[in-house]
């Protein structure tokens, strides 16, 4: 199986507001409301997609789901940097098993 290897940064100067943003919107989100009395998951991109994640910024998708996260990262002003690579047994288990 192929997959692509995905490495990403935003622009140098680019706020924590922004950055943390883009990041709660690509992997998701626990958050909280009334003091912490309620708390909830918002749903990030990469929920529906199975992803192997190397550093911050690194991460394997499947070749067929690479275009919607590169679609989402491009969006978001990120430079983005993209390589098919031949996937290892433990890649393979980890994409097919999400």
């Amino acid at each position: 199986m192929k997959g692509v290897l995905i490495a990403y940064s935003l622009p140098p100067g680019t706020d924590k507001t922004r950055s943390s943003a883009m990041s709660k919107r690509l992997y998701g989100q626990r958050t909280s409301s009334h003091e912490g009395r309620y708390t909830y998951w918002r749903k990030g991109l990469l929920e529906d997609i199975p992803y192997v994640k190397f550093i911050r910024g690194v991460m394997i998708v499947k070749e067929e789901d690479s275009e919607r996260v590169i679609r989402f990262l491009r969006g978001c002003d990120a430079k983005v940097h993209t390589r098919q690579v031949i996937l290892t047994p433990e890649d393979e288990s980890a994409l097919s098993t999400r």
